[in-house]
């Protein structure tokens, strides 16, 4: 355990480390960012910032000297960097990051646990994917195995004839087949040192052009029909990453049950209604884990949450939001509005016994 005064090290400085700063400073620790150079609003939030390259050992090694305990706020960090970090203080685990960086490990992984993911295959070629195309079939979607997100580095494949029409100087990539689907959504949890585990309600997502709108619950009859497997498919990932902190796996809920798509060994998108909409958020929680704290209570507090982003200039009228009855605004600070740039989010709750002051 972590005693009050003691300084947590935080890897990248988007969103999601400004907020797990944020809960960090509410426990009593200081906070210190690593991140290259950019946008990177966490520093706002850290008693102190290394602006340096993933490469720079000199940086990172002076980083790791401040810190009692380290985690990351994003799963595209170098590998490399870890042998510079005093591996017994990363939270969670260096193996979490080399399962879920590539995607064709990370669907071979959890076919070991007993999960079910789409009909895939490697492509590392033409002939790789018209293969691919010809066994799985289509339509599917043809993705990077490394990087990409909110619908970057992919490519939707309509029939055989568009194999001829995508990229594929990007590396190794991966194919999997289209998969049916009434809803998609998340399930997310916690796991403390001791490997107590607690789980959030699951949220029905909805995205738009690759990026996550809204997250919403109750995520309807469908999915909890499904989460009961879901959720012990996500303990076993957990328990044999030998996990520490949030870890989010997302679903889809179809005919046949829950159909894995992908996980992320970090705080997620879809948690964010956790800040105002359950008894302990998951940006506090992940950071009770890293520090070896007692868990919180992931308990909803409100009938129905919804939680939208603000992508691109939507933040440019956010503001107005506030006038609405339980609604909670957190803008990100970033300073230049772009298509596709996830600027800040909205989470509206329904509290029924709840009357709003004049």
């Amino acid at each position: 355990m972590l005693k009050q005064g003691s300084t947590i090290g935080i890897l990248g400085g988007g969103q999601l480390g400004r907020m797990l700063a944020i809960e960090g400073a509410r426990l009593g620790y200081r906070c210190v960012g690593f991140a290259p150079e950019g946008d990177n609003v966490a520093a706002e939030l850290c008693a102190d910032f290394f602006t340096a390259r993933w490469d720079d050992t000199a940086a990172l090694a002076a980083f790791a000297a401040q810190c009692d305990a380290i985690t990351y706020e994003f799963e595209n960090v170098p590998l490399s960097v870890f042998d510079t970090l005093p591996v017994d203080a990363v939270f969670p685990p260096r193996k979490a990051l080399e399962v879920a960086q590539d995607r064709l490990a990370e669907k071979r992984f959890v076919e070991g646990l007993g999960g079910r993911p789409a009909l895939h295959a490697a492509v590392d070629s033409r002939a790789d994917l018209v293969a691919a195309i010809e066994r799985i079939g289509a339509p599917g979607i043809l993705k990077t195995r490394r990087e990409g997100y909110d619908g970057k580095g992919q490519w939707r494949i309509e029939s055989a004839h568009d194999a001829d029409g995508v990229p594929l100087s990007g590396g190794p990539a991966i194919y999997e087949g289209f998969v049916d689907f009434a809803a998609e959504f998340s399930v997310i949890l916690v796991r403390g040192r001791d490997g107590a585990v607690r789980f959030w309600e699951p949220t029905r997502n909805v995205h738009r052009d690759g990026i996550l709108a809204t997250s919403s619950l109750p995520a309807g009859e469908r999915i909890a029909a499904q989460v009961d497997e879901a959720h012990a498919l996500a303990k076993r990932v957990a328990d044999a990453l030998d996990y520490v902190g949030v870890l989010t796996l997302e679903f889809f809920a179809t005919e046949k049950g829950p159909v894995f798509n992908e996980m992320a060994p970090r705080v997620h998108n879809s948690g964010h209604w956790t800040i105002e909409g359950a008894v302990t958020s998951q940006f506090a929680n992940h950071m009770r884990a890293v520090a070896g704290l007692p868990l919180g209570d992931t308990a909803a507090v409100a009938e129905s949450v919804t939680m939208t982003n603000l992508v691109g200039k939507d933040s440019a009228s956010a503001l107005a939001r506030l006038a609405e009855p339980d609604t909670h605004l957190h803008l990100y600070g970033k300073k230049q509005a772009r298509a596709g740039r996830k600027m800040g989010h909205v989470t509206q709750l329904t509290r029924p016994s709840r009357q709003p002051h004049s």
